[in-house]
Parts: structure tokens; C-alpha cells; sequence
């Protein structure tokens, strides 16, 4: 008997299928039965569902002799089921990477629960991938199982059947099925919810629910939406069977008229000469199952909108209805001219508000400063910021970063709004400007102002003009605006000899080169080893732990975020005695990570230090990310993990092979990379080797004091005494954090 069976329903979705079925066959938990059914579909389906089972043991090919719809081909697979468990899956979706051993963890931990429910993200067609906004609902805090009137809010969810692991000795025994007809989940989901004794939650992203452009459910028109009508009727029919749950009526009441009032707005569902009909059967329904003065078991707002269309629905008067829709969807559009115009207005007056700032004298005591497009205090800049106000006290200094941002700045930085009147006023009168990506466009450089360049990272891939030839890879083709930019620039910061080679031929201009190393990498020579410590305390990772920092970059072939390891198997391989610190390229920071539960793994995309993240970690395992060349600078293992490298060099294109000369162990497989820390060649001699030639060629600079030459030269006009660069064999950077010293047992006498 397998732990789960999955039921995959089939039809016209030869496109997806592929990709669902291999979803759900490479999950890192094997113990499963997975039942495809082809729903007499025209397509490929079927033959595809063949290939699979000659393939899998694991895989049972039904084939329905007509279309039968989605409900009963679920019926299909449902009497061939063995599993403890059953899951659900639309053919065209997919189970996300470790999504039934995160199931099967949460059913233990809860006690095998009659459901739980779990977490999914909408995926669509353009690569974005979006996660449910209530998926806070789904909150593990508080009782392990519990009944739905304990924490009602799950009512208020997505209903759907494809979001729960449902336990099959509870549906056999509560007798659930699926109706014929659209809108099928409704009559399985309300009663399977109401009439279980224990239910848990997971919250974690186990579905990735692809939303079609064409062929679905919401984008066809057609008067199988009326089927809706039916599914209810069912609804409410078993409960009429099930006096225990008759409280529920006026939950489910609103449920439905939420229902239908989503639909009959929805110019894509209804044929315009469906639309009366629906009307008056919703009303019809509405007014037969309403109860008097009931009150909702949902916690869940309702807007006053949604109150009185309701109302007007379950009350028949259609016109009242057109016109209250109408009014609003002209309101919101005159809310919409009037916001437009507001801030046609605003931009106006900021403009001339610049303007007037640049007639007025330059403060050459005042230094403005930031970070990735609007980002918090961090590398390069915060380091020459926090140094500058220590050897140039009579300096004031501000941080242009977004309101969620200011957090990170230090007390004596003035925080500035992007847009706000003291951001123009700051650009049009700093003495310095100092940023490692660009200022905005509007910006007009004064004389007597300074602007200072920090660049962000050591260039392996082309940058600049070097990719003109390579339009697809570039963020933006009007090259003559990037030079625009860079004739602004007074000083232009390199790290080595190679980024200064780069950037004076891919980013051509009169800028004075700075190669004094970065400054966000002094920390790494100035950080003590109880700072180690009290890192590895906060970030949660367990004391004795070999800490790895994965950290790969950005992909220029593909949109989407890219799943590069299967973190639960390479830490059920690699054992007990590592812990992963996973960082998704800034790139990637609105994109929903595939939340992994194993205690071992650490999400730290959001922790607003790199640095301090380095100083944490006893390895680092990247791929082309430049964070590679300031690693170095710590003396620590590095591993390249190369396992797509002819798709990112013709895509991007690199200034060297990483693979001729790179800072440690190369893996171009998982199973490789497993391989170099179970053998321990990735802090082996020939590792080292290879470090300390990568620690020549790129960190001849990064000694610790590269933000005082910059403050040295830039703000106070030294030229001499600039701090001179320590040789590299008389460094002493941060040491990783020391292997707790094994307690030996007493000798007995």
C-alpha cells in the first residue's frame, strides 16, 4: 500500500502533461501510486499516459471510453486507489520540488488528519509565478488538527480540490465523490471540509496552478456555467442530511452568492444571452436557501459593495444590480483619470522644484548615497558611508532607499524618499554622490558635484558595450544613454586589475579608475570571531555545522527563477553535519521561493547583509555570481556548481572560462557536488591550489582598509598618505567559526 495516490485527470492537455507527470514521478518521496486518466481525450494525452507506465511501475493508465468530464474521470481514478492518502492534480498543474515529503512530514507531525490543506501559487503563462495573497490562513501555529469550526477562515479559501492530501479511509467511509458537470469541486470540497473530524494545515507552496491564456475553465464562454446551480443545489442537499452541520447554512450562503456574483461578472464565462437566465436562477437559489437573520460563521470581512450585491441579486432586481456595477466601474475609472492627473501634476512640480534646487549653491559638506535601485544600506556605498563619517565627522551624509528599507540605515543617515521633494533637493545639491548602480536619469551633474561609481561586482560576464551583439541578454539597448550616464561619472571604483581592463573598454568615458579593492570587504579582515559566532546564532544555524552559502545568479536565457538542487536530497546525502544557507539572486525578489521544510535548510534571500552571510559560512557554492571574487577574499572553500555553462556563456557571454581557472572544486552535476563535500575535496590541498591563484589574480586589493583610500582620495583629496595594499601572504582574514571541541567522558579508576 503506497503512502499517497495521486490522481492526475487528462484532457487536452498534451501540452502540460509531460510536465505534470514528471512532477510528481521525480518528487524526492517515492512512496506513491500515481493514476493518469484519460478522459477520452482527442489529443496525445493517452498515448503519453502509455509511455509513462511502461516506463514507472508506479504509474496506472485508465482510459475512458467517452468524455465523461472532470468530476467522473476523477471517480475513475478514485476506484483504483490504494494509497493512505490521495492527492489530486489538475493535468495541465504541477506538484512543486518536495512537496510530499513536506505532505507526509506535516501528517505525521499532525497525526494523520482526515485533510490538510496546503498552500499553491498561481503560475502564468509570461513565467511569473505569484503565491495565494491568503496563504497567511494557513498559519501552523496553535493546535496541530482541529476541526474546520476552530479555525473557520479556511472556508474563505480558494475552494478547490487539488489543494489537500485527503485521507482515503475518510472519504470511503464519508462516501464523497464527484458530480458530473463544471464546478465539480464544489459539492466534494464543502462536505469533505465540514464533516471531517481533524484537519491540518501545511504552510508551504506544494501546487503550481498554471493559469492558461486559452482553454480553461475561466477563459471560456460557454452555458455549462450554469452547471454552477446544480453543484449547490448539491451543497445544500447534504446538508439538509446532516442536521449536526445546519449552522454552516449561512456561511455557505455567503460562499455561494460570492460565487455567483464573480461569475456574472465575468464577461469571459456567460454568452450575453445567458446572462438574464443566470441572474434569475441565482436569485432563485439565493432566495431558497437563505436563512432570516443568520449569522455568517466567517471572521472574513465584507465590503459594503459585496453586502448590497448580494442582496440585490437574491433579490431578483437585475437593473438595480447593471446600474450599481456601472456606476462603480465609472467611479473607480474617474478615481483612476483623477490619480493620473494628481500625479501628472506632482511630477510637474518636482521638476520645477529641481530645476530651482541647481540654481542654489552646491553643499560640498553634504554626501548622498545608495544601494540597488532604492535599496537598503548595503555594499559598497554603506561601507565608504560608515567610514567617511569616521574620518570626515564634519560630513553629513543620506540614503535615498525605499520607506520599507530605512530600517537599515544607521541613526545618523537621513533617509531619503525616492521621488520626494528632499530627494531632488539631495541630488540637485550634494557635493557627493555616491551609488554602485545609477542615479536617475533625471539627474543633471553640476559642477562642483562628485559622483562616484562602485559598481556592485567583479565582471565574469560581459557587461556594457560588450553586449551589443547580445540584445537578449542586455537590460537595456539604448547604449547611448549608458554612456550618458557614465560621462557623469568622476570616479569609477575597481576591485583588480581585471575589472578595471573591463569596465575602461566595455563602459568607455573620462572617469578617474579607483583600483583600491571593495569596500564592502574590509569587514572581512575587521570581524572578529565572536561576531562569527553571534552570526551563526541569528541566522539558526546549529552549533558544529559545516554552514554552506548557496548564492547562484541570475539567469539571462530564462524569466522564470530557476531551480537549480533539490535541497532535500542533497541534504539527506550529504547528512546531519551540514547546513545549507539558500540566497536567490535580488533579481528573483518578488518571485516565491518553492518553500523547503527540512530543518537544515535556512532561507536567508532576504537577510540585508551578503557580507555578514559570507562571515557565517564555512563554504560557498555558486555558479557564475561575482559573489565568488569577494569570497575569495576570506580564504574559505568555494565550489562551483557549472551544470549549465555552454547555455549561460551563449546567452550571456563571460570574459573568461570559470572552468580553466576556477577558485575551487568544480561540479557540473548534483551528484558531483554531493560527491566533493561527502569526500571532503572541497577544503582539500588541491582546492587551496586553486584559491590561492583565483586569491592572486582578483583580491589583490581587498586588504580591509579599501574604504579608507576611497574616503582618502575622494572626500579629503589625499593622494598621499593613501594606505598602501598589504601583500597578500600578510593577511589575516576572518577565520570560519572553530568545530566545537568534543567533550571527552571522565576515566573511572
Amino acid at each position: 500500500m503506497p503512502r499517497f495516490s495521486v490522481i492526475v485527470p487528462a484532457y487536452k492537455v498534451q501540452a502540460y502533461l509531460q510536465e505534470n507527470l514528471d512532477s510528481v514521478l521525480g518528487q524526492s518521496y517515492p512512496d506513491l501510486e500515481l493514476i493518469a486518466v484519460d478522459d477520452a481525450s482527442p489529443d496525445a494525452c493517452g498515448s503519453i499516459i502509455d509511455e509513462y507506465a511502461a516506463r514507472d511501475p508506479r504509474v496506472t493508465a485508465v482510459h475512458l471510453a467517452h468524455n465523461l468530464g472532470l468530476g467522473p474521470a476523477r471517480n475513475a481514478g478514485l476506484a483504483r486507489a490504494t494509497g493512505d492518502y490521495l492527492i489530486f492534480l489538475d493535468g495541465d498543474d504541477t506538484l512543486a520540488p518536495g512537496a510530499l515529503q513536506a505532505i507526509t512530514d506535516r501528517l505525521k507531525a499532525t497525526g494523520s488528519p482526515d485533510i490538510l490543506v496546503y498552500d499553491y501559487a498561481r503560475t502564468f503563462w509570461s513565467g511569473e509565478l505569484v503565491r495565494n495573497r491568503l496563504s497567511h490562513r494557513l498559519s501552523q501555529e496553535g493546535p496541530a488538527s482541529f476541526r474546520l469550526a476552530d479555525r473557520p477562515a479556511l472556508l474563505g479559501m480558494l475552494l478547490v480540490v487539488w489543494n489537500k492530501a485527503y485521507r482515503r479511509e475518510y472519504v470511503e467511509r464519508e462516501g464523497l465523490a464527484f458530480p458530473p458537470g463544471l464546478y465539480e469541486d464544489t459539492p466534494w470540497t464543502y462536505p469533505a471540509l465540514l464533516a471531517a473530524e481533524s484537519v491540518a494545515v501545511l504552510d508551504r507552496v506544494c501546487v503550481h496552478y498554471r493559469q492558461r491564456r486559452t482553454g480553461s475553465i475561466r477563459t471560456t464562454t460557454s452555458r455549462r456555467h450554469l452547471d454552477v446551480f446544480d453543484q449547490y443545489d448539491r451543497v445544500f442537499g447534504y446538508l439538509a442530511g446532516r442536521p449536526e452541520l445546519e449552522r454552516w447554512r449561512p456561511a455557505l450562503h455567503r460562499r455561494m452568492a460570492e460565487h455567483f456574483c464573480a461569475l456574472y461578472a465575468d464577461p469571459r464565462r456567460l454568452p450575453r444571452a445567458a446572462r438574464a437566465e443566470f441572474f434569475a436562477r441565482a436569485c432563485a437559489l439565493l432566495r431558497r436557501y437563505h436563512v432570516p437573520g443568520g449569522s455568517s460563521a466567517l471572521p472574513l470581512s465584507q465590503s459594503r459593495t459585496d453586502r448590497v450585491r448580494h442582496t440585490l441579486m437574491r433579490l431578483g432586481t437585475r437593473r438595480t444590480y447593471r446600474l450599481l456595477s456601472a456606476l462603480r466601474g465609472a467611479g473607480l475609472a474617474l478615481g483612476r483619470a483623477a490619480a493620473a492627473l494628481g500625479r501628472g501634476l506632482r511630477e510637474t512640480a518636482l521638476r520645477l522644484h529641481y530645476r530651482s534646487q541647481r540654481l542654489l549653491p552646491v553643499r560640498p559638506e553634504l554626501a548622498v548615497f545608495s544601494a540597488y535601485w532604492h535599496g537598503g544600506y548595503a555594499c559598497n556605498p554603506a561601507a565608504i558611508e560608515a567610514t567617511l563619517r569616521e574620518l570626515a565627522p564634519r560630513m553629513r551624509t543620506a540614503w535615498i532607499c525605499d520607506p520599507e528599507h530605512s530600517s537599515t540605515l544607521p541613526r545618523e543617515t537621513t533617509a531619503l524618499r525616492p521621488g520626494s521633494a528632499a530627494y531632488w533637493t539631495a541630488l540637485a545639491r550634494a557635493g557627493y554622490l555616491v551609488t554602485n548602480v545609477n542615479f536617475d536619469r533625471a539627474l543633471v551633474k553640476r559642477p562642483g558635484q562628485i559622483l562616484v561609481q562602485t559598481q556592485h561586482g567583479t565582471p565574469l560576464k560581459r557587461v556594457g558595450l560588450d553586449l551589443q551583439d547580445r540584445p537578449a541578454a542586455t537590460p537595456t539597448t539604448d547604449f547611448a544613454g549608458l554612456l550618458r550616464g557614465a560621462d557623469q561619472w568622476d570616479y569609477l571604483l575597481s576591485s583588480n586589475r581585471h575589472s578595471t581592463l573591463v569596465w575602461e573598454k566595455a563602459v568607455p568615458s573620462s572617469y578617474t579608475t579607483l583600483e583600491y579593492g571593495y569596500p564592502r570587504n574590509d569587514v572581512f579582515h575587521r570581524a572578529g570571531p565572536a561576531e562569527v559566532l553571534e552570526l551563526r546564532e541569528r541566522l539558526g544555524i546549529p552549533a558544529g555545522s559545516t554552514a554552506v552559502l548557496y548564492a547562484p545568479t541570475h539567469r539571462d536565457y530564462r524569466r522564470s527563477r530557476p531551480d537549480h538542487l533539490d535541497f532535500e536530497r542533497v541534504l539527506r546525502d550529504l547528512g546531519p553535519r551540514f547546513t545549507i544557507l539558500a540566497r536567490t539572486h535580488l533579481t528573483y525578489a518578488d518571485v516565491p521561493p518553492s518553500p523547503d521544510t527540512h530543518p537544515r535548510l535556512i532561507d536567508v534571500s532576504s537577510y540585508p547583509s551578503v557580507e555578514e552571510l559570507c562571515l557565517a559560512s564555512d563554504a560557498l557554492v555558486t555558479d557564475y555570481s561575482s559573489l565568488m571574487f569577494d569570497y575569495a577574499a576570506l580564504d574559505r572553500p568555494i565550489v562551483i556548481h557549472a551544470d549549465d555553462w555552454e547555455a549561460y556563456e551563449a546567452a550571456r557571454g563571460t570574459y573568461f572560462d570559470l572552468r580553466s581557472c576556477p577558485p575551487g572544486a568544480i561540479a557540473r552535476t548534483e551528484d558531483e557536488l554531493v560527491d566533493i563535500f561527502s569526500t571532503g575535496h572541497w577544503q582539500g590541498s588541491r582546492s587551496a591550489q586553486l584559491r590561492a591563484a583565483f586569491r592572486a589574480r582578483f583580491c589583490s586589493h581587498d586588504d580591509g582598509h579599501a574604504a579608507e583610500r576611497v574616503v582618502r582620495r575622494v572626500f579629503l583629496g589625499q593622494t598621499a598618505p593613501i594606505p598602501a595594499v598589504i601583500p597578500l601572504e600578510d593577511r589575516r582574514p576572518t577565520p570560519a567559526a572553530p568545530a566545537p571541541t568534543p567533550v571527552l567522558a571522565p576515566v573511572r579508576p
